[in-house]
């Protein structure tokens, strides 16, 4: 795992062993996990989505704490995943940094609570899997629009997105800052240390 220029974020590279029966690899792994980032993770939900090409979902997010932190892959196809830092306070606030998931690399993106999550489908059928630290709570989850213009995230020029009508109705970035609605870098940062000693497997929040 490393990790990406915004903090709390990793991406993960697993190795794939491939033989004439096909392929293997560990696309999530507690001891490797808690040796990078020093956190636990506990499970408490696994989703599975998947897309037609040029569907756009998210930026999503939680509110902290607990929040919710996701283990990100891909299955089938690929996508385009991106993380945004919506932490008021944060020195990457409004930053954005994407990563390509797809069933040939089976890279993996951790997003720690607090940060927005959004995907765009590159491929017909893709298959999008995504571990969570916390159940799903609506009145907890928030969005941002992830069509933004202030954040300016680069998404495929060749595809026309696909939102739901909930996403294409969500606040931009400043509208939610300034109705209150966004997570603050000390609130995430105090509770991610929180964090930082749990052994592994032990749950979080």
């Amino acid at each position: 795992m490393r990790p990406l220029g915004i903090e709390g974020a990793w991406v993960d590279t697993p190795r794939v062993f491939t033989d004439g029966r096909g392929r293997f690899h560990e696309w999530f792994k507690g001891e490797t996990f808690h040796g990078s980032t020093g956190q636990g993770f506990g499970l408490a939900q696994a989703n599975c989505s998947r897309s037609v090409r040029g569907t756009l979902r998210g930026i999503h997010y939680a509110a902290v704490p607990p929040g919710q932190a996701k283990y990100v892959t891909c299955v089938s196809g690929a996508v385009l995943d991106v993380v945004v830092d919506i932490r008021t306070g944060s020195p990457s606030f409004g930053t954005w940094e994407a990563v390509r998931l797809d069933d040939t690399t089976h890279r993996c993106l951790y997003l720690s609570e607090g940060l927005g999550h959004a995907f765009m489908a590159l491929e017909n059928n893709s298959t999008v899997v995504y571990l969570c630290s916390q159940p799903y709570a609506p009145r907890r989850e928030y969005g941002i629009n992830p069509l933004d213009p202030a954040l300016g995230i680069a998404w495929p020029e060749d595809l026309v997105p696909l939102l739901s009508d909930k996403d294409a109705m969500a606040p931009t970035l400043v509208e939610a800052e300034r109705q209150g609605l966004l997570p603050s870098y000390g609130e995430c940062d105090a509770y991610r240390r929180s964090l930082v000693t749990a052994p592994v497997g032990q749950p979080r929040g």
